[in-house]
């Protein structure tokens, strides 16, 4: 099931886009280590610099895959942008944000530098990060599965 793939690649330590976007790496015909750099710079809210969730960062990546324009046509542009969207809407419906900062309920000002934090029991226990990916990778096996 993609969700528990998706919460394994979480548990091993990977950052949420990776986390998502990886598991669906087979299903994209992508080589595992293609799947899990692609998206490396997206977790933690790009970079973590706390802005858009890197879980439905991984999301917007595989519905690009699916259905991601490949001209310049504005019309190719708008199918691809009116589906990202959408699932952001249904993202915020489910969440209340699409902000890494917010879901994380950080201050507007914490200052936070490059380095991750240490995977602990703790960690995964105070955040919704495990749950973004599950409902990320849901919605993505839809997309995948046109389902959409």
């Amino acid at each position: 099931m993609p969700q528990e793939k998706a919460s394994d690649y979480f548990q091993q330590g990977f950052n949420c886009a990776q986390s998502v976007f990886a598991a669906f790496a087979a299903e994209m015909g992508l080589p595992e280590d293609a799947a899990l750099r692609i998206p490396s710079a997206f977790g933690a809210g790009l970079g973590r610099m706390r802005g858009t969730c890197g879980a439905f960062a991984g999301l917007a990546l595989v519905a690009g895959f699916k259905h991601g324009n490949l001209t310049g046509n504005p019309a190719d542009k708008e199918r691809i942008f009116a589906l990202t969207r959408q699932l952001a809407d249904e993202f915020r419906a489910e969440f209340g944000s699409l902000q890494c900062r917010e879901l994380l309920h950080l201050p507007p000002d914490a200052q936070e530098g490059a380095r991750p934090q240490e995977r602990t029991a703790a960690y995964y226990a105070s955040r919704p990060c495990k749950r973004c990916v599950a409902f990320c990778a849901a919605r993505a096996a839809a997309i995948l599965a046109g389902k959409e």
